[in-house]
């Protein structure tokens, strides 16, 4: 009996030595695991790793691809935390996925993780013998996930969601993109928005179906998020830090320490552009040694996610739920009872009212009800014809429209005083600048009834400047008046032989260039005349610029005055 039972004790401890032989054995010989400690968030979230929880819409996509560089995922370090090699030296990932929103409360999203280019060393870590990767590229675990809005909306304080996320191995272990096993992430998360500050977080456990298979650092796993930031640039751009991690749950081995827990953090950001493309970048690191947390980890994504719109059944603009009449398109109003409902009819006009002779001023009103006039503030002259020196005479036939006359079958004395207009020029004396020369009318006092231009101290004098266009040496057309009048005088007074034309300007620009404009200038005159007909050899020209000023350049009057041409008579003699 006590030879049986040492045979016995020896052949357990045979048994006992080779079970756990065969577990070392296994275990120096790992084949890999799902490596990336970054998961993306649903596309159409605001944040890399955790939800923004926009749960709007019904049948509301969003796609988009991620890329995803991280630097030294897998490391092995000494007794004394110094670098040795890499298991993995680097690992660049390309993310596609989409989501799709329904009902307003339900998301089914998936992602596929694309690893474009990896490469490593192998090493070994607490006792664990891991290969480097069998391949540059390979695909990762297939990700399906729903979620559903338990209450708020989002941009609200709170929106809270609860979801699951399911992984299946289509991930290889040799090229650490997969366990080999299914997995499962029960979750919930919380998001909100106060004023222009933003958060997110998210809590949740990782089962994996290997949980002592590559030693303790590695199985279920408690996993966590978090993120604050800021809603900037009419909310179309959001910058802040997000933080994601998870750690080890379970009785055989410590949780919740450096390396039994990943931890990262990234600085990043995401723009909206045209309300529905998104952009973002972000830049982190590894916050502990756990698996997969890398030295460096850098982040682009581009998205199509189309901004939420409330439904508009009637294409007004005003959504259904503000929307009084939401079939029927109308305009917006302060009334929750009429907003979005058809404006009512404008009530008929009311009838015009009598205006025979069609002046305007209706015949109640009207002291000439048959002869079309002017509105006046005086009832007894209200719609007669315009009479401005009210001597019975209508303008349109008054020849001095406003100095009170008499009748005469002389048009061009009709409405005028009697006796009154020496030069016969059809402006009273009393009006007339020059009553004893005729001259056209003019609206200032100083100039109407006297000639255009007069022969004076060996100078023919106009009473009107020559107007040119602007830094030019263009003669405007309103100019042709007075200068008709010129060559009138040069025809009638064939005494004069010759005629300096002199050109004038102020003092702004510098002398050269207004020496040379009133030199064209001047020219520009002499030519005008010549093609009027007076004799190019009576006729010269200069310009003097700003040298002969008659008054002050220091204000506007006096630089206009400045600018001028003057016609000199250098021979001749007057009769």
């Amino acid at each position: 009996m006590r030879a049986g039972l040492v045979r016995c004790t020896v052949a357990s401890s045979v048994i006992l030595s080779l079970m756990l032989l065969g577990s070392r054995a296994h275990a120096d010989q790992s084949t890999g695991f799902s490596l990336n400690g970054y998961d993306p968030s649903e596309r159409g979230s605001d944040w890399f790793s955790n939800e923004s929880l926009d749960l709007r819409g019904n049948f509301r996509p969003a796609f988009g691809v991620t890329g995803d560089l991280a630097y030294r995922p897998l490391v092995v370090y000494d007794s004394n935390n110094n670098y040795q090699s890499s298991v993995v030296n680097d690992q660049f990932t390309l993310h596609v996925g989409g989501s799709l929103v329904m009902w307003d409360r339900l998301r089914i999203g998936a992602n596929l993780p694309l690893v474009l280019q990896q490469s490593g060393d192998g090493g070994t870590i607490d006792t664990v013998a891991f290969a480097a990767p069998s391949s540059s590229a390979a695909v990762g675990d297939l990700r399906v996930g729903a979620d559903v809005r338990l209450f708020g909306e989002y941009g609200d304080v709170a929106t809270v969601a609860v979801g699951a996320r399911a992984y299946i191995p289509t991930g290889q272990r040799d090229d650490y993109t997969g366990d080999g096993e299914f997995r499962l992430e029960p979750r919930a998360m919380i998001a909100g928005d106060v004023g222009v500050f933003t958060y997110a977080a998210r809590v949740g456990v990782m089962i994996r179906g290997f949980d002592n298979d590559l030693g303790s650092p590695l199985g279920t796993q408690l996993t966590f998020g978090g993120s604050v930031g800021a809603r900037l640039v009419d909310k179309k751009l959001t910058v802040g830090p997000e933080v994601w991690g998870g750690g080890k749950l379970g009785q055989n081995d410590p949780a919740f320490t450096a390396t039994t827990t990943p931890l990262e953090g990234v600085i990043g950001a995401h723009y909206v552009i045209a309300d529905m493309l998104r952009v973002g970048a972000g830049v982190g690191t590894g916050l502990t040694r756990g698996y997969g947390s890398p030295a460096f980890r850098g982040l682009l994504t581009v998205e199509w996610a189309p901004a939420y719109k409330e439904p508009d059944r009637d294409n007004d603009g005003i959504p259904d739920s503000q929307d009084a009449c939401p079939d029927t398109p109308g305009v917006r109003t302060e009334d929750p009872k009429t907003n979005g409902c058809p404006p009512p009819p404008p009530p008929p006009p009311p009838p015009p009212p009598s205006d025979r002779d069609h002046d305007g001023i209706p015949d109640s009103a009207d002291a000439c009800p048959d002869v079309p006039g002017v509105a006046t503030n005086d009832p007894k002259t209200n719609g007669c014809p315009a009479d401005r020196d009210h001597d019975g005479i209508p303008d349109a036939e008054d020849a001095c429209p406003d100095v009170a006359g008499v009748k005469n079958a002389d048009p061009k004395k009709n409405g005028c005083p009697e006796d009154t207009d020496r030069d016969k020029d059809g402006i009273p004396n009393d009006l007339d600048a020059c009553p004893d020369e005729p001259g056209p009318p003019n609206a200032d006092p100083k100039k109407n009834g006297c000639p255009l231009a007069t022969v004076k101290n060996h100078q023919i004098v106009i009473n009107e400047q020559v107007k040119f266009a602007t830094a030019s040496a263009t003669i405007l057309p309103e100019s042709d008046q007075i200068l008709e009048a010129v060559t009138q005088i040069l025809r009638d007074h064939t005494e004069i032989d010759t005629v300096s034309v002199e050109g004038h300007t102020d003092n702004v620009g510098t002398p050269a260039r207004n020496k040379a404009l009133s030199s064209r200038r001047a020219a520009s005159v002499v030519a005008w005349l010549v093609k009027h007909g007076i004799a190019k050899g009576r006729l010269s020209s200069i310009g003097y610029g700003q040298e002969k000023p008659i008054d002050s350049n220091e204000t506007e009057a006096g630089r206009q005055n400045n600018r001028r041409v003057e016609f000199h008579i250098e021979s001749g003699k007057m009769k």
